[in-house]
């Protein structure tokens, strides 16, 4: 079985009809701590606040007509998969990975590489912190450079300044 048809199988649309998932997510807006789960027979257990996170993340998901999928960390990617979960270009994530900046295994006797989910989460979440790192950095050079103290006018005539000296005039 392919990994793109174990990932269908995982994969959970949202219903047609989605009053009822609408009401779930008001419930869970207006409820901050975790629920419990009430089994059919009237008994009731608490559900962990990391299993109430899911549930909170998989309404407000559906709820906005998107499918839901499930898969364990150690689940194996293919670079096109893991190049989807990232945004970007197939080739662009084999630049990434033979730059070392995310760790794969090459499947035997084959060009073919396999890459852990969770190693493809922690490159996502370095990225997200160094490209917040570097707009911070902007920022702060932008308001040490008085950039955020200047008029509307005073840009308007930067930007005229600009267009004209690329324009060669």
């Amino acid at each position: 079985m392919s990994a793109t048809t174990e990932t269908a199988k995982r994969t959970i649309l949202p219903p047609a009809n989605t009053d009822a998932l609408l009401d779930l997510s008001r419930f869970l807006d207006q409820h901050a701590e975790p629920a419990a789960l009430l089994g059919p027979d009237g008994e009731q257990i608490p559900l962990p606040i990391e299993v109430y996170q899911i549930l909170v993340r998989v309404v407000d998901a559906m709820s906005k007509q998107r499918g839901v999928t499930i898969a364990p960390v150690e689940q194996k990617l293919t670079t096109q998969q893991a190049a989807d979960l990232l945004g970007m270009s197939r080739p662009t994530l084999t630049k990434i990975l033979d730059q070392g900046e995310i760790p794969f295994e090459k499947l035997p006797g084959s060009r073919h590489r396999r890459l852990l989910l969770a190693d493809v989460l922690d490159y996502q979440s370095r990225r997200a912190e160094r490209r917040n790192q570097a707009l911070t950095e902007l920022v702060r050079d932008a308001e040490e450079q008085g950039l955020y103290d200047i008029t509307n006018e005073q840009y308007q005539d930067a930007l005229k300044h600009v267009r004209a000296a690329r324009r060669g005039k």
